[in-house]
């Protein structure tokens, strides 16, 4: 992944919408294969802005797909699916279908298993997103939360997915302090974010439309800034949508594993012996 700061191609130079008090140090468009585009994993830009340690921006165009079983342990995914629906089932014993302005929240925590896919004809996009969770929670047991969209509470154009953000919070609480905004723009509309004290590390990444950021143009991409305490102002270029989000830094070491992400081995360990224990649960009844 290439994450060298550069003018995003074909977008070039504009007017500055307002002076921006933190500059961009990271941009990368990431890279697609198939319906999905990884922007950020663990190896890579994940160690820059954890406890946000893995982004994938998905567009699919509704004819059927399963992603199948399959474990984690160690994270929370986020899921906020902006267009179109997707099944979902987990071994939580929860399972549905999630709609247009849906979010999901699993924390898989010591370990667990989970598939979904496209659910319906309709085309299917959004973001899913994966956070380090802390040494009290990532061998804890796996839950999860899912908001219908009139539940996660707006502020202005920006839907507040995770956290507290222009006076409402999310119904989906996290021990570390971290906001997750799903912001829509119109076209030569402004918008500013001012993080709360302690989140240091805040990016964007737009689905659609244009971000001006200062003298800089983000298009589907992540931006990460550098670290502080300033203010972050944006103007759209088009009806612009993107995902936002900021923290106090992850603490800890990144310790993976191929569905994992712990903050030491022992803790890796644990996590994957209990997802092989499930997993070899599931293949003694058949469904994997």
């Amino acid at each position: 992944m290439d994450m060298a700061t550069t003018t995003h191609a074909g977008i070039g130079a504009s007017t500055p919408a307002s002076r921006v008090a933190r500059r961009i140090i990271y941009r990368t468009a990431g890279g697609t294969r198939g319906g999905i585009t990884r922007l950020a994993s663990p190896g890579d830009l994940g160690q820059l802005i954890k406890p946000f340690v893995f982004l994938d921006r998905f567009a699919f165009s509704g004819h059927g797909g399963d992603m199948g079983m399959h474990p984690h342990s160690g994270i929370a995914t986020v899921t906020v699916v902006m267009e179109g629906a997707v099944s979902y089932r987990e071994t939580t014993g929860n399972a549905g279908v999630l709609p247009a302005g849906g979010v999901e929240w699993m924390n898989a925590g010591g370990g667990v298993w989970h598939g979904g896919g496209i659910a319906g004809d309709a085309p299917v996009r959004g973001f899913q997103l994966w956070l380090a969770l802390p040494p009290e929670d990532e061998n804890g047991p796996a839950h999860s939360r899912y908001l219908a969209p009139h539940e996660a509470p707006r502020s202005g154009p920006a839907r507040v997915v995770i956290g507290a953000y222009g006076g409402v919070r999310s119904p989906i609480a996290t021990r570390a302090p971290i906001n997750y905004l799903h912001v829509q723009l119109e076209d030569g509309e402004r918008w500013t974010y001012t993080p709360p004290p302690g989140h240091d590390l805040a990016w964007v990444a737009p689905v659609r439309g244009v971000l001006l950021a200062g003298a800089e143009a983000i298009g589907p991409e992540i931006a990460v800034f550098e670290e502080g305490d300033g203010a972050l102002a944006f103007m759209a270029r088009g009806v612009t949508e993107f995902v936002l989000g900021s923290a106090a830094r992850h603490p800890h070491e990144l310790v993976t594993g191929t569905y994992s992400v712990h903050t030491s081995q022992a803790a890796l360990d644990r996590g994957e012996r209990e997802i092989a224990r499930i997993g070899a649960h599931l293949r003694a009844i058949g469904q994997i």
